[in-house]
C-alpha cells in the first residue's frame, strides 16, 4: 500500500494519501490549509484518482481544504456529526486568540457529506477503515485504523490518529469542546488496546507506533489499556 503525505499551511498539518500498490484510487485524509493544490499536482503526477476525503476531526487546520477537495473531484467527505458544525463555521471550534486567522476566509459544506460513527467500517479505493471516536481533542474526533502489508509480508495496522495522540505528547484541550480526562480515556480505549506494532500516523510531526508511546509517552505514564 501507498502511504504517503505533507505537512500543509501555517499549521503544518499532515495531509495523507493512501492508494493500494498499483491502484489508480486512493483516499486523502485531513487536507487543510493550502493542501488543495500541492495534493492535486500529487495526484495528478501520480495518475491517481481521490474517492473519499477523510476528516479525523473538525478543527480548520484539518479541514480547510476539504470542501474545495471534494467538490472539485465531486466525492464525498466524511467526518463525525460532533464536529460537523466546524466544516461552514471553523471559528466556533478554535477559540477567540486564534480567530484572526479565519479573516477573509469562506467556509462551505462539501456538496456529499457522510457522518461517522464508532465502530462504522467504510470503504474506498480498495481499502477499509475501521472507525474509533475519541473524543477529547475534540467531541467529534476520530481515529481511522486500516492495514498494510509490509515488503516482507507482514500484516501491520496504520492508525492515522489526527490530533489524538501524536509522537511523545497528545491533542492539546483547552479550545472548544475539549475535555483533558475524556481525552486520556478516547486513547486509553482506542489506542492503548492495539498491538505495539500499529503504526501511529498523527495529525502533527512525525509517525510512530503504540508500542513507542506506551514505553515514551510522558502524558500516558500510568495510563491503562488492555489487549
Amino acid at each position: 500500500m501507498l502511504v504517503t503525505g505533507f505537512p500543509a499551511g501555517m499549521f503544518q498539518t499532515n495531509c495523507y494519501i493512501l492508494a493500494q500498490d498499483d491502484a489508480k484510487e486512493c483516499v486523502v485524509v485531513d487536507p487543510g490549509q493550502d493542501a488543495a493544490e500541492p495534493l492535486a499536482d500529487f495526484l495528478t503526477r501520480s495518475g491517481l484518482t481521490p474517492r473519499a476525503v477523510l476528516l479525523t476531526h473538525g478543527h480548520l487546520d484539518h479541514i480547510w481544504s476539504a470542501q474545495a477537495v471534494a467538490d472539485r473531484y465531486d466525492i464525498p467527505a466524511y467526518i463525525h456529526p460532533d464536529d460537523r458544525y466546524m466544516l461552514t463555521d471553523p471559528g466556533r471550534g478554535i477559540g477567540p486568540t486564534l480567530k484572526p486567522f479565519l479573516e477573509g476566509a469562506e467556509f462551505a459544506e462539501p456538496r456529499t457529506v457522510i457522518e461517522l460513527a464508532d465502530g462504522d467500517e467504510i470503504e474506498h479505493a480498495g481499502i477499509r477503515f475501521a472507525v474509533d471516536h475519541t473524543p477529547g481533542h475534540t467531541q467529534g474526533s476520530v481515529v481511522l485504523r486500516t492495514h498494510a502489508t509490509t515488503p516482507d509480508g507482514d500484516d501491520v495496522e496504520i492508525a492515522l490518529t489526527g490530533d489524538t495522540l501524536f509522537q511523545g505528547s497528545i491533542g492539546r484541550t483547552d479550545l472548544p469542546g475539549g475535555n483533558h480526562e475524556q481525552l486520556l480515556a478516547s486513547i486509553a480505549a482506542k489506542l492503548l488496546v492495539r498491538d505495539d506494532a500499529t503504526a501511529i500516523l498523527p495529525g502533527h510531526g512525525p509517525s510512530s507506533t503504540i508500542g513507542q508511546e506506551r514505553v515514551s509517552n510522558p502524558f500516558l505514564v500510568g495510563l491503562a489499556g488492555s489487549r
